[in-house]
C-alpha cells in the first residue's frame, strides 16, 4: 500500500522550550569564551603598566612599578643619580661631563622635543626604554619594530647566535627584555648592534651611544630582583658613573615660553649657550646650535636659529600611526580574526535550522512505510524524543477528534473526558497520554506509542482483516430462485454403434 507523504505538523507551543535550549547551546559556549577573552584583557592591563601613570619607574617611587630599588641600587655602586622631572632640564644637564640619560617613558616627550635628542654630547649615553615608532623617527634611528609579546620574556644576552658586542652585559644570563624586539631598518646609515634576541639594539656613536630596551621591567621593583634584571639595569645605567633620570609624571607640554604673545624655543644644544633653567638668553652662546642640520632637532632648518622666532614656520609631522595596532601582539588580532570566522561559520550552520520546516511537494510517490521509517531514524539520530512524541500524539489527534465530533480546538480535558468515555479509562490517563510530558527515554517513547495506538484502536473501529466476499444479488420480491437442476452425462455408447 502506497500513500503521498504529507508535511510534517506544525510545531506547537511545547516546542518553544527546545527552540531555546538550542539557542542556549550557542550563546552559552559564546559567552564563556567572551568572559575568559575579556577577563584575561583586564588582567593583562592591570599586570603591565601604563608609563603614563604616576611614578612609573620614578627613583622616588616605592610601588611597585617605580624605581626607587634601582636608585639605590645605583647609589649603592658609587653612581651618582640626578632626577629632573623636565626634559630640557635633563638635557641640561647631560652636557656637564660623562654621563647616561635615563629616559624611562619615551612615548610621554613632546614632538618638539624629541629632536633635541640627537643634540647630545658623544659623552653622553641615551637609554630609551620601548620607545614608540614615532619617537624612532624623530630621533632619527634606524630601527624597525620586529614583533611584541603578550608579556616580557626572560633571554640571554646571544642574538642570531652572536655574542653580546656590550662587554658589561656580555657575561649576564637571563633578562626579561623580550617584549617589544627591534632589527635594523633597511637602508639605515648608522651601525645597529642587537643584545638579548634583539630586546636590546645599540646605535654606536663616538664614543658612546644610543641604546633601545625593549621592556621596562628589568628596572621595576617588583622585577628587579627577578633572573639577571639588577646587574642588567645598573650594567647598563651605571658605566658612566652619573645618571641623569628624566621622571615625567604625564604627557609633556610643549617647550615655548612666552614672548610678547609668540612662542620662543626654550632649548639651545649649544654647550654653555643661551639655555639657562630653560629660558633662552641667560648665557654668552649666539643660540645657533651645534646640531646636524636638518636633523629635525633645534639648531636646524626645523627650529628657529636666531632665537628671535623669526624663522620660517616648520610643518606640522603626520599624524602617527594608530596605537591601538601595536598595543597589542599579532597574535591577539589573528586570534580575533579566527573567532569572528568561527562565529560566522557557526551562524552559517545554525542558519539552515532556523523556523519550522517547510512543506514541499514530493516530485514522486513514496511507501507510507517507507516515509515511516525514515522519519523515524532521522528522529533517532537527532536524539528528538520530545519531537517524536509530539508527532505521534498530534497524529493521533487528527484521527480522534472527528470520530469524538470534537473540533480541533478543543480543550484538552474535554478530549481526554470524550476519550475515556469511549475506552472506559481514567480520563486523568488519557490525558497524560494525550497531553502529558515529553518522554525522557526510548522506553518511555515506546509505552507512549503503545498507549497512543490502543486508545486509537479502542475510538476508531477497524475493519475486519481480509478481503469479504461478493455476494449474490438478491430480488426485490418473492421467493430466492430455485436452483438449476444438475445436468445428466450423456450415455455411453459402444465404439463403432451408430445413432
Amino acid at each position: 500500500m502506497s500513500a503521498q507523504a504529507t508535511a510534517p505538523p506544525v510545531p506547537r507551543t511545547g516546542d518553544v522550550p527546545r527552540r531555546r535550549r538550542r539557542r542556549h547551546r550557542l550563546l552559552v559556549p559564546l559567552g564563556v569564551a567572551a568572559l575568559l577573552l575579556t577577563t584575561t584583557l583586564v588582567t593583562h592591563a592591570v599586570d603591565q603598566p601604563d608609563p603614563g601613570d604616576g611614578g612609573f619607574l620614578s627613583p622616588v617611587a616605592t610601588g611597585d612599578d617605580g624605581g626607587s630599588r634601582l636608585a639605590d641600587a645605583l647609589r649603592g655602586r658609587g653612581v651618582a643619580v640626578q632626577r629632573e622631572t623636565e626634559t630640557l632640564r635633563a638635557l641640561l644637564a647631560a652636557r656637564g661631563g660623562a654621563a647616561t640619560l635615563f629616559v624611562p617613558a619615551p612615548e610621554l616627550l613632546h614632538r618638539d622635543t624629541v629632536g633635541a635628542l640627537t643634540a647630545l654630547p658623544s659623552t653622553t649615553r641615551l637609554v630609551l626604554v620601548d620607545p614608540p615608532r614615532r619617537v624612532l623617527e624623530a630621533v632619527r634611528l634606524p630601527l624597525e619594530p620586529a614583533g611584541r609579546r603578550w608579556a616580557a620574556q626572560a633571554v640571554g644576552p646571544d642574538a642570531q647566535g652572536l655574542p653580546c658586542p656590550m662587554p658589561e652585559l656580555r657575561p649576564l644570563g637571563r633578562v626579561a627584555v623580550g617584549l617589544q624586539r627591534y632589527a635594523a631598518a633597511p637602508g639605515g646609515s648608522a651601525p645597529v648592534q642587537l643584545c638579548f634576541d634583539g630586546g636590546l639594539a645599540r646605535l654606536l656613536r663616538v664614543p658612546e651611544s644610543t641604546v633601545v630596551v625593549g621592556a621596562g621591567d628589568p628596572f621595576r621593583n617588583d622585577r628587579i630582583d627577578e633572573w639577571d634584571n639588577r646587574a642588567f639595569a645598573t650594567a647598563l645605567l651605571g658605566g658612566a658613573g652619573r645618571v641623569v633620570w628624566l621622571d615625567l609624571d604625564g604627557p609633556e607640554p610643549p617647550p615655548t615660553v612666552g614672548d610678547g604673545g609668540r612662542g620662543e624655543p626654550a632649548w639651545s644644544p649649544t654647550p654653555g649657550g643661551s639655555t639657562e633653567h630653560g629660558r633662552p638668553g641667560s648665557g654668552t652662546g649666539d643660540g645657533t646650535g651645534d646640531g646636524d642640520p636638518g636633523d629635525g632637532g633645534p639648531g636646524g632648518p626645523g627650529g628657529d636659529p636666531d632665537g628671535e622666532g623669526e624663522g620660517e614656520p616648520r610643518a606640522d609631522p603626520p599624524d602617527p600611526p594608530n596605537p591601538l595596532w601595536s598595543a597589542f601582539p599579532p597574535w591577539l588580532w589573528a586570534l580575533l580574526a579566527q573567532l569572528a570566522v568561527a562565529a560566522l561559520l557557526a551562524a552559517l550552520w545554525r542558519g539552515r535550522r532556523l523556523g519550522p520546516p517547510t512543506p514541499e511537494p514530493l516530485p514522486v510517490t513514496v511507501r507510507s512505510a517507507e516515509t515511516v521509517l525514515g522519519r523515524a531514524r532521522l528522529y533517532e539520530k537527532a536524539g528528538a524524543r520530545d519531537a517524536a512524541a509530539q508527532t505521534l500524539r498530534a497524529a493521533a489527534l487528527d484521527r480522534l477528534l472527528p470520530r469524538l465530533h470534537l473540533p480541533p480546538t478543543a480543550p484538552p480535558a474535554e478530549v481526554a473526558a470524550a476519550v475515556a468515555a469511549r475506552t472506559g479509562d481514567d480520563p486523568r490517563r488519557a490525558g497524560e497520554v494525550l497531553h502529558g510530558d515529553q518522554p525522557g527515554t526510548d522506553q518511555e517513547l515506546l509505552d507512549l506509542a503503545r498507549d497512543l495506538d490502543r486508545l486509537t484502536h479502542a475510538v476508531t473501529p477497524q475493519p475486519s482483516e481480509g478481503r469479504p466476499r461478493a455476494a449474490a444479488p438478491q430480488p426485490a420480491d418473492g421467493p430466492p430462485p430455485a436452483a438449476a437442476p444438475p445436468v445428466a452425462p450423456p450415455p455411453h455408447r459402444p465404439e463403432g454403434e451408430s445413432r
